[in-house]
């Protein structure tokens, strides 16, 4: 009980206000709470089962600066991908599953070396064990989390749709540049590599932004039928 309760609370405290609660936040403005919970469960699940597993021989096999710069990399990704957003058709059965996985996978690559995945790790062997601090760090990230979908609902009801999807992608695009800045070595972070990277990704976000007005100005199959 010692070690569900420590890795309880230290996974909430560690948890606030970062990364992944104000992503769970910036999901709860577009997707039903309900998917974005479960995202978070499962991700968080497999997560911090692997952590405790195998978290200790990870950095053996793959330096975990080339993790943080695909995960850094991946949310540029996903800042994007809401940009554009969801043009497939017949959207209810199209897309039934592509929110809970989108929830899901980014979850899981943003705790891939995050502090509470080092956390993790420290606890199951300070305890010498598995299942309760299993148990403790994933309901700890669900409390901390739910506290950010919670919030996510309320802006998504009182701000306009366009300035939510806009908001959650300047969140993920500046986590991904943050991470990048962090892992990337110094000697390659030149001022002018600094400043051709934000063109690229602001060109990025233009281009991904005029092929979102296409689409939605493109008539559906359904309604030319």
């Amino acid at each position: 009980m010692t070690a569900f309760l420590t890795s309880l609370a230290f996974v909430i405290l560690a948890e606030m206000g970062d990364k992944t609660q104000l992503l769970a936040m910036a999901f709860a403005t577009r997707y039903r709470w309900q998917t974005v919970m479960w995202g978070v469960f499962a991700a968080t699940v497999l997560n911090h089962l692997f952590a405790v597993l195998v978290g200790n021989y990870l950095t053996q096999l793959v330096p975990m600066a080339y993790i943080q710069i695909a995960a850094s990399a991946s949310f540029i990704v996903f800042g994007l991908w809401t940009i554009y957003g969801d043009k497939l058709d017949g959207e209810d059965k199209a897309t039934k599953y592509s929110p809970f996985w989108t929830v899901a996978i980014a979850f899981f690559i943003a705790e891939m070396g995050d502090k509470t995945q080092l956390a993790t790790v420290a606890l199951a062997a300070q305890f010498n064990t598995v299942l309760p601090v299993w148990l403790g760090t994933t309901a700890g990230m669900m409390i901390a989390d739910g506290i950010g979908i919670i919030i996510g609902i309320v802006l998504g009801k009182k701000i306009p749709e366009r300035v939510v999807k806009w908001s959650a992608a300047i969140i993920f695009i500046l986590f991904g540049l943050f991470g990048l800045y962090e892992a990337l070595p110094a000697s390659i972070l030149t001022m002018p590599v600094i400043m051709v990277s934000l063109v690229v990704v602001i060109a990025l976000i233009y281009v991904v932004h005029c092929m979102s007005r296409k689409a939605d100005s493109e008539p559906s199959p359904e309604s030319q039928s």
